[in-house]
Formats: C-alpha cells, structure tokens, sequence
C-alpha cells in the first residue's frame, strides 16, 4: 500500500512503481514515435532561470528553494534545540540561488537557449520530479513531489501547434484503449501572468488544456506561442520558436489506473499488455 503523509509525501510500493513504469514506458514510445530523443536534467534550476520565465511573479505561492546551510550557525542551533528537528530555521542558511522546479519542460527551453535549431525545429523528451507547495495534499493524487513526463516541440508556430493536435488524439485513443473516461478541459494558462496582453488573449485562444479522468487532470497539453523562445532567444530557422508540450503526471496516472482495474497489479498487467 502507499503511505502518505498529509505534507504530500508518498511512497509508492512494489505494484505501484510497476504501474508508473509501465504507463511511463507508453509515453516513451509515443515520444520515439514523434523523433523525441529523451534527455535528464538536474534536479534544481537555478533561480535566476527561472525568474526569466516571471516565475516568481507568477507562482510566489508554488515555489521551493534549495538553500545552503551555514555550518556555524547551524552549530549552535543544534546545541540549544530539542531534537530531532522539526524544522531548520532560516537565519541557519544561506541565500538561495537554486530552486525545485514545478515543471519539466523548464530545463529544456534553458538547455537550448541562445540556440538557432533548424527550421524545422526540435523535439524533447525528459522526466523529471517536480516540486509544488500547494495548500493540501490528497495521496497520489497531490503530492508536494511528484513524477513528470513531457514531451515538448521547440519550433516554428504551426508545427508546435500541430504536435497539440497529434498529442491530444494520442492521449484519447491511449484512455480509450485502457478503458478511462476522459475529458478535455480548458485550464488556466500556467505561464502567463493573469493580467498580461498574453493571458487576456489566452481568454479568446486557450492554450492550456487538461485531460480529467474523474475530477482528476492526470495530463495537459499546453501552448505557450514564442514566451519561451523569446526569453531564451530560440530562433527555429530565422523566427523566433514556438513551443508546445504534452505533460504526464506519472503518480495521478497510477491512481487512475488502480481505480479502473481494481488493483496496482491488474493496472499494471494491462498497461503492459498494450502494443
């Protein structure tokens, strides 16, 4: 059984990691499938790539940081504090200039930046754990970390909108196979400040939609025109880029299939049985 605690911190048993593994390895293919190469990138980003992005303008409320801790001060801490500690307090750590990202494609549009790819642009694959403060924390269903698979297109503007196009049959004809009754709803644009010319205009063209299985959104697809290529000058061919990804969360994906198939074992076994 997963263990979870009410700070969003799970444990995903045997069966469990069976499921993600096998649901990660389907998006895999579909990645392969569409010349995605995968790539890992580190854990943190830093917060100076993110802030180029109005990260913190945007999502003050999502956000993590990775702080150094000052041993001396940490020293004398530890030596007037009843133990084990509950928490590490502030004037203990140094400034942070890393952070726990929120989302997976971040680290690919930093990767390529300054980059002119080719005019047909490139695609991307990568997981990656991603980290949200958020005010509850529901099992698998919310974690303060969790598991994220995406599949990102970096290029010009009518093919990163064509990958939108091919990603959401791929996600239907997918739930439909595993038997998951799936719906398609109009989210909230996630990089834009609410009251940008970007957003206003998200109003009149969404650009984020989510796949929902049960009140639960286990996947989105999300367009985000050229944001991205213009914070971090990504030219496809002698235009600025275009970007839109396909995004996963693994974890949300397990609860679902279990639901469905009555067990983690059941889920699994009928992951691994599609072609």
């Amino acid at each position: 059984m997963t263990t979870v605690s009410d700070n969003g911190l799970g444990v995903l048993d045997g069966s469990q990691l069976r499921v993600l593994r096998a649901i990660d390895a389907v998006f895999r293919r579909l990645a392969e499938g569409w010349d995605a190469p995968e790539f890992r990138f580190p854990f943190l980003m830093r917060c100076k790539d993110l802030d180029t992005f109005d990260y913190y303008d945007n999502f003050p409320h999502l956000g993590l940081a990775a702080a150094r801790l000052d041993p001396g001060r940490l020293g004398g801490l530890l030596q007037q504090t009843q133990r084990p500690l509950e928490q590490i307090p502030a004037r203990t750590m140094e400034p942070a200039a890393f952070a726990l990202p929120s989302a997976a494609c971040y680290a690919i549009y930093t990767d390529l930046a300054g980059s002119v790819l080719p005019a047909q642009g490139v695609m991307r694959t990568t997981v990656g754990t991603c980290f949200r403060n958020e005010s509850h924390y529901e099992g698998l269903q919310r974690l303060l970390g969790f598991s994220m698979r995406e599949i990102v297109c970096v290029a010009p503007e009518e093919t990163a909108k064509r990958h939108l196009l091919r990603a959401k049959d791929a996600v239907r004809a997918l739930c439909a196979e595993l038997g998951l009754e799936v719906r398609l709803e109009v989210a909230t644009d996630p990089f834009f400040d609410s009251n940008s010319g970007k957003a206003k205009m998200q109003r009149l063209f969404p650009v984020k939609e989510e796949f929902v299985v049960g009140g639960l959104a286990i996947g989105s697809v999300n367009y985000h025109r050229n944001f991205f290529g213009e914070r971090c000058s990504i030219q496809a061919g002698q235009d600025t880029a275009h970007t839109s990804c396909l995004a996963f969360g693994l974890e949300r994906w397990v609860h679902v299939l279990t639901e469905r198939f009555g067990s983690a074992g059941a889920a699994a076994s009928a992951v691994e049985s599609l072609s």
